[in-house]
């Protein structure tokens, strides 16, 4: 192994061989703690220290890095103390997840780490929002985040490498090759025989690197990173290395031929760089024994610590609480007859419009991203006229990368922006489903990173769109502890939940139904306003009936009241989760019978989930059984009469006929 140490000094070649050594006498530690049940779970990077070391120490301390599960050079090269990083991996409170989560699932700001998910892909594109901030701020800074061969098969991989190459942003992605996806050989991976081969595809510089060789590794990222601080672009790393232990200890190693241990062995990163040093005179004997002695005493003083932590004791409201970020809305900007406004009449798409444009006024670190939302203004035109008031470095058109553009704006709200993200459907919001699921939803729970990000959704059937741009699928979000879900189903709701959902420092699913944009029009506040997330809003008030509802439900309830003038209660829920147990409550005692009405399908939508609530919490105030209306449980078709028959609205009168009668 070739050693160029150029013009380094001493103390930065010593720094590189105690920042290799720390990671490695742990793993050998944590590896006899795995035998002993100490630790439940261990995935080595023994032989892969350099890439991780190297790259860790040469960027500067504010740079954020991104690592995977066998990076534990990162973390002990931004110094973590070591009894936090035991007792996150013995799943206790002084961890950074308080138990939450193992290894190294974790973030942690004050050191500029945001660790892995097990989806492996999905923090690459939290990289590129990270990097998008820098740029914004004309911060000189670059983002570093890593991927093994095997991860780099999944489709985030190249969301994020296209929308950081288009948007030449400052992200070096470090490919870590060590030729196996847990058992499965690149050859049954991938068909190129190098990552620094997709680099021009993407428009994209690359260079690979000796994995194993610290010194190389170190140059190459420090030089790179220096130049693209000051010429801004996303730069590819391959670095060739070899894993010497299983994925994870318990896998084993068996599928690997036993030349490869034979020959990577000689290629050790930490032994080859030790013997250099000493044949060079940087190192003696003497020093080799004081690092080893320092690190070893480090060790068993945080394993001491550690050791003495108590496992944490559950507390359920704790639990609850800590699944969203705290926050207490301004009051003052909840309109009430003490401070009603001037106001204009607008459609439910100006309304919107509205609310969008004020919270960007309102929020300079705001930034909108979607497909076609700039110069075109999004295909509803919600957007229309942005780029002139507010820039396209605010107002980003996006490439079809729905995942890499949520996982952006989580990357944004680590660096203390927020992000409002269209999807151009909803129906397409499947194509970011995990980022929302597992990254936005979970991230405040696992270690305290809110995630400010508002996915906006047009939903809804009425057009004759067919299965793929006609879906309600509201309910698979509310099914998700982290998030908010709201879905107005007026001009005034809709301009005054997009700006609360807005404020909140929690990720919000924004439904606008797409046939009201401009069926519909009400008097709108012209001053910016807020409508409180997880309030429910009494629409029609009666005696004989309640139907809870909301979006186009509203009006196909207020429809059949008027037509049959009906004696009813008809309470519109704004917000789905948190939804209001208070308003259901009241409307509940009240009438006694109740309808649940919504255009999502029957099965599994929220319809049952309130009905289960009334029944357990309200029984005795009830004259008659809990009626669901629904959509079919079907796709939704595309012809007309189909679409008709699909939707609700016509089963509605059957059910408010047959609970009046009950």
């Amino acid at each position: 192994m070739n050693f160029d140490r150029k013009d380094y000094s001493q103390d930065v070649l010593l720094h590189l061989y105690q920042g290799l050594l720390k990671p490695r006498m742990i793993e050998e530690k944590m590896l006899i703690l795995l035998r002993q049940g100490k630790v439940s779970k261990w995935f080595s990077g023994i032989g892969q220290e350099a890439i991780s070391v190297g790259s860790t120490l040469a960027l500067n301390s504010d740079e954020y890095i991104l690592p995977l599960h066998r990076n534990l050079g990162v973390f002990t090269g931004r110094n973590i103390p070591l009894d936090r990083l035991f007792t996150q991996w013995q799943g206790k409170t002084t961890g950074f997840t308080k138990g939450r989560d193992r290894s190294f699932h974790f973030g942690t700001n004050e050191h500029h780490i945001v660790g892995m998910i097990s989806h492996l892909g999905p923090q690459l594109a939290v990289a590129d929002g990270i990097a998008l901030a820098d740029l914004l701020d004309q911060a000189p800074r670059v983002t570093l985040t890593y991927s093994g061969d095997g991860g780099a098969s999944e489709g985030d991989f190249h969301e994020a490498l296209n929308v950081a190459a288009v948007w030449q942003l400052p992200v070096i992605f470090m490919i870590e090759n060590n030729g196996y996806g847990l058992s499965t050989p690149s050859n049954e991976q991938f068909r190129h025989r190098f990552f620094i081969d997709k680099g021009p595809a993407y428009g994209m510089e690359t260079a690979q690197v000796d994995g194993n060789n610290v010194l190389e590794v170190y140059d190459t990222v420090r030089r790179l990173a220096e130049d693209m601080r000051q010429n801004p672009r996303p730069v590819l790393i391959e670095a060739l290395t070899f894993r010497m232990r299983g994925h994870e200890e318990a896998s084993g190693t068996k599928y690997v031929p036993q030349e490869l241990f034979e020959e990577w062995a000689q290629k050790d990163p930490v032994e080859n760089y030790e013997k250099w040093l000493m044949a060079e005179g940087i190192l003696d004997e003497e020093g080799r024994s004081r690092f080893r002695e320092t690190i070893k005493r480090e060790i068993e003083e945080g394993l001491r610590i550690a050791d003495e932590t108590p496992m944490p004791t559950a507390n359920v409201e704790e639990e609850i609480a800590d699944m969203y970020r705290p926050f207490q809305p301004d009051a003052s900007l909840h309109l009430t007859t003490d401070n009603e406004q001037p106001t204009t009449e607008k459609r439910y798409v100006d309304a919107i419009s509205d609310g969008l444009r004020q919270s960007m006024e309102r929020f300079p670190e705001l930034v909108l991203m979607g497909q076609d939302i700039a110069e075109y203004g999004g295909v509803f035109k919600v957007t229309e006229g942005f780029v002139a008031q507010f820039g396209k470095g605010r107002v980003r058109n996006t490439p079809l990368c729905e995942s890499a553009i949520v996982g952006t704006g989580l990357g944004l709200s680590i660096r203390q922006k927020k992000a409002m993200v269209e999807m151009q459907f909803a129906d397409f919001v499947t194509c970011g489903f995990n980022q929302i699921i597992n990254n936005l939803a979970k991230s405040h729970y696992r270690w305290g990173q809110n995630a400010d990000v508002v996915v906006r959704m047009p939903t809804g059937a009425g057009s004759a769109a067919g299965p793929f741009h006609s879906q309600s699928n509201e309910a698979w979000f509310v099914h998700t502890p982290g998030l908010k879900v709201v879905y107005p189903s007026n001009p005034h709701d809709a301009k005054g939940l997009l700006a609360a959902a807005i404020e909140d420092p929690n990720p919000v699913i924004y439904f606008e139904h797409k046939m009201l944009y401009r069926s519909i029009s009400g008097p709108v506040p012209d001053a910016y306003y807020t409508v409180p997330i997880g309030k429910a809003a009494l629409v029609r008030e009666g005696e004989e009936l309640s139907i809870i509802t909301y979006g186009m439900g509203v009006h196909w309830a207020q429809d059949l009241a008027r037509e049959l003038d009906l004696n009813a209660d008809i309470l519109d829920l704004r917000t789905l989760l948190p939804w209001d147990q208070e308003a259901v409550r009241d409307t509940v005692q009240k009438t006694g019978r109740v309808i649940l009405l919504h255009e999502d399908t029957l099965t599994g939508g929220i319809g049952g989930e309130i009905a289960a609530w009334i029944a357990e919490h309200c029984f005795e105030y009830l004259d008659g059984p809990v009626q669901r209306v629904a959509s079919l449980d079907t796709a939704i078709p595309f012809a007309p009469p189909l679409e008709k028959a699909f939707l609700p609205q016509q089963r509605l009168r059957q059910q408010v006929e047959k609970m009046l009668a009950y």
